[in-house]
This record gives structure tokens, C-alpha cells and sequence, in this order.
């Protein structure tokens, strides 16, 4: 695009140039020199600068600045920029660091990419992590989030982790719970939940030890950034799973699901046979409260077919759970001693936990028994209307 075309672009389509900055004197004047050859349009975030940042800033008139009295992090900085910039009436915002390792002029890279797409999506910057001069604990550090993210919403991508991205204001979450590094993982992670695209695109990015400064304290952060993905991934399996799943389902007829979401779906007829019989498995087990938790890490763990794997194990769905339990105790009374002549008792859940060992047995057992069933009926019918799946 030629220069004219990004500026007019930049104008129509509403974006600004954000820069949060800590302590980064050595290139801050730099970067923003670098912004400005395409716009004016830029919020910086002092986030308690202790270095010359406050003097360099005094030359910029031009632009938005937001002083905080002390560092807070830079997932407050972006939180309080991203505030400002809706008040000024943008809708994207693209964010890039002042520590000098991304290029302003790969600003058109974004703003091309966003012309192109017929939807609003966050954009990330897509970093060679392969060259020569990247830390290898930065390129280990995009891997494990690559992974995690890819986990929590499905969407496979070569670096999550670049702070050069393209927000679109009006599509991400208003309210957030992490104040520093591991903001940027919980905002794309949120945003993609609310079925916003999320991409690379490819940028360049410089890592000079002379001049950039690194505010990443890898035990703490690492330690945050640990503990918010394992809540964002029990969100994923108790939640987000379930409700893409409930949505999809209710959107399409029973035909079309079968056809889509079975036949069509990825994996072999041996794999969704294996993964309608965990679910059935699961579903029968003496497990209440965990089944989606365990049917989900379960089909994710063997590489099962997670749909098919979910849909089976609500075979326990409530108008079927007296009659799992009523067949789960009469199997498991001939291995138990004692009263076994339960069916003249109310069937409910106190019944259970006086036969605790009887219902247990038996759960596992029919549970067994069914989902080898299941499974082997579930090959045989994919095979039939389906053999070239195998």
C-alpha cells in the first residue's frame, strides 16, 4: 500500500496507535517518530516511568499521553489505553512495543490485513522466532502459549505472544482480571471465545540487548501465567466446550448435525466409535459433577473425537438418571451382601448412598457393558454408510 493509502485508511477505519511504555528512554523517541510517519493518531501510557520518558514525551504535543504516578503493569497500561481510545471515538487500536524490537513500519501490514477482511478480528504480529539473536526462552515461552491457547479456543497460531496486535475496541471483553503480562494471553483468549477471528500476520521484529529493556520477571510471570491458563482451561472444559457444542447443535437439524458432526467429522470410524464409547463409559460412571470435565481432557488426551465424545456421555441427561441408577443397583446386588431388594424403597439419591458399594459396582459395570456396545454399533454403522473413512 502506498503511504497515502494506509493514512487514509487509518483515518476512515478509525484506528489508533497505542504505545504503552516503562522505562524505556533508549527507544521510545524512536518508535514514535517511526508511528508518526503514518499518523497522529497515538495514546501513549507512561506506566511510572523512572527514567528521561516523562522529558521525551514533552515533545509531543501532538499525541495523547496518559502519565500514571506509578507502575502498574503493563496489562493496566493497555487496559486504561484501550479506555482512552473509545473515548476518542476509535474502533481499533494497534498495539506496539517501545522497547524498540517491532517496526513501525509494519503498520500497514495490519491495516492492509484488516481491509481485506469482511469482519472486524484481532490481529497478532507474527514474529520469525526461528532468527538468529531470539532468546531461546522466548521462542520456548511462544510454543507453551501457542499450545494453551490453541487448547482453550481451538485456533492454531505461530505466536501468541507478539505485543504488536490490532485490537478492535468494540469486540473485546470490557472487563478483565490480570494486570500485567498475562493480560495479553486472557484478552485474546476471552476475545476468541466471543467468536471473534483471531490471526497472524507476519511482522519483523529486531531483539538488540544494547537497547531493549525486558520488564518479564520469569518466575513470577511464568508462575501468573501458569496459574491464569489453568483457569481459563477449566473454563474451556467445564463451560466454553459445552456451550459452542449447545449453540452449534441448536442451529442445525438432526440431519444435518449426523451428517456434519459425525460423518464428516475429523478422525477415523474406528476413532469416533472410541469416542462415542468413552463418552457412554463416562456418562454411566459414578462420577456426577465431573463427567464433561473428564470426557473432554480424556478425548483431548487420546486424541478422541471431543464432539462425538460430549454428546455421548449426556447419555445421564435427567429423564434417564433413575433408570441408570435403578439398573446400576440391580446389577451390583449379587455383589454385595445384604438388602438387595431396593426397587421396593422411593428411588432417589439416599437410597444411593446406603448402597453406596452396590450402585458403584453396578454403575461400572453397565457403564462398561454399554459403551462397548455403543461403540462397536457406532463402527458398524460408520462402516456401512461411510467405508471410506476407514
Amino acid at each position: 500500500m502506498m503511504l497515502s493509502e494506509v493514512q487514509n485508511a487509518i483515518f476512515e477505519k478509525k484506528i489508533c496507535i497505542l504505545i504503552p511504555t516503562y522505562n524505556n528512554h533508549k527507544t521510545l523517541k524512536r518508535v514514535i517518530d517511526g508511528v508518526l510517519e503514518y499518523t497522529q493518531n497515538i495514546i501513549v501510557v507512561n506506566d511510572g516511568s523512572t527514567d528521561s520518558t516523562s522529558e521525551i514525551l514533552k515533545n509531543y504535543p501532538q499525541i495523547s499521553i496518559l502519565h500514571l504516578p506509578e507502575n502498574k503493569g503493563k496489562g493496566n497500561g493497555l487496559k486504561l489505553g484501550f479506555r482512552k481510545a473509545k473515548e476518542l471515538g476509535f474502533d481499533f487500536a494497534i498495539t506496539i512495543d517501545s522497547d524498540g524490537q517491532h517496526y513501525p513500519d509494519d503498520i500497514p501490514v495490519f491495516v492492509e490485513a484488516l481491509l481485506e477482511e469482511k469482519e472486524d478480528l484481532l490481529l497478532i504480529g507474527n514474529r520469525n522466532m526461528s532468527q538468529d539473536g531470539i532468546p531461546k526462552k522466548s521462542s520456548f515461552g511462544n510454543r507453551f502459549s501457542n499450545f494453551w491457547f490453541w487448547f482453550e479456543t481451538g485456533i492454531k497460531l505461530e505466536d501468541t505472544q507478539s505485543g504488536y496486535r490490532l485490537y478492535p475496541l468494540h469486540k473485546i471483553p470490557k472487563k478483565y482480571y490480570t494486570p500485567k503480562f498475562e493480560f495479553e494471553i486472557e484478552i485474546i483468549v476471552r476475545t476468541a471465545w466471543r467468536n471473534v477471528p483471531v490471526k497472524n500476520v507476519p511482522i519483523k521484529v529486531l531483539y538488540d540487548p544494547a537497547e531493549r529493556v525486558s520488564h518479564f520477571r520469569p518466575f513470577k510471570d511464568f508462575t501468573r501465567i501458569s496459574i491464569l491458563n489453568t483457569i481459563l482451561v477449566t473454563i474451556t472444559l467445564l463451560y466454553i466446550i459445552p456451550r459452542n457444542f449447545i449453540n452449534n447443535f441448536r442451529k442445525k437439524s438432526f440431519k444435518k448435525f449426523v451428517k456434519e458432526d459425525v460423518l464428516e467429522s475429523d478422525g477415523s470410524n474406528r476413532t469416533k466409535a472410541f469416542s462415542v464409547a468413552l463418552g457412554v463409559f463416562i456418562g454411566l460412571s459414578p462420577v456426577w459433577g465431573f463427567q464433561t470435565f473428564l470426557t473432554i481432557s480424556l478425548a483431548v488426551l487420546f486424541k478422541l473425537n471431543k464432539v462425538l465424545a460430549f454428546v455421548s456421555s449426556n447419555i445421564s441427561f435427567p429423564p434417564f438418571i433413575p433408570f441408570i441408577i435403578a439398573a446400576s443397583l440391580f446389577i451390583g446386588a449379587p455383589f454385595v451382601e445384604g438388602e438387595t431388594n431396593f426397587l421396593s424403597h422411593e428411588l432417589n439419591f439416599e437410597l444411593v448412598k446406603n448402597h453406596l458399594l452396590q450402585y458403584i459396582i453396578g454403575s461400572l459395570i453397565l457403564a462398561t457393558t454399554v459403551s462397548a456396545v455403543s461403540g462397536i454399533v457406532t463402527f458398524l454403522f460408520l462402516n456401512k454408510v461411510s467405508p471410506e473413512n476407514n
